[in-house]
């Protein structure tokens, strides 16, 4: 139950396939903004789009093909939530502030360590086949 006190956004839709519909929306204009704007989102895609051919060329079992998958696009997803912490704290003011450079260091922080879970899972997954080979 929403706090009638409480200010509700605009933007919010109430329920039902409305609501579906507009999220499925914001969700493909949030991928575009990622793609034009985000450097690091179009690395990072390219990266998962060749990882995700590569596990599933490889010879190991299909829930380590979508373990191997799965920490990719978690990879994607963080940055994607990186970005939108850097734009919030870029909307509400781009002068220089302690607070920002905290805000966007944490962000990088959460990428940067999906990141090493990403590699650490391929390293673990992959290394009975290379050591056997």
């Amino acid at each position: 139950m929403t706090d009638p006190q409480l200010p509700i956004s605009e933007f919010k839709s109430k329920s039902g396939f409305r609501r579906i519909y507009m999220a499925v929306g914001y969700s493909i204009a949030g991928f575009r903004a990622a793609w034009r704007n985000e450097h690091a989102f179009r690395q990072e895609l390219f990266v998962v789009a060749v990882a995700t051919v590569a596990a599933l060329m490889l010879p190991v079992a299909a829930l380590e093909k979508l373990l191997l998958i799965a920490v990719c696009v978690l990879v994607l997803i963080v940055e994607l939530i990186n970005s939108a912490i850097e734009a919030v704290v870029d909307r509400v003011s781009l002068e220089r502030n302690p607070l920002s450079k905290n805000a966007k260091d944490l962000g990088s922080a959460a990428v940067l360590l999906t990141l090493l879970l990403a590699v650490a899972t391929w390293i673990v997954i992959l290394w009975p086949l290379f050591r056997h080979a």
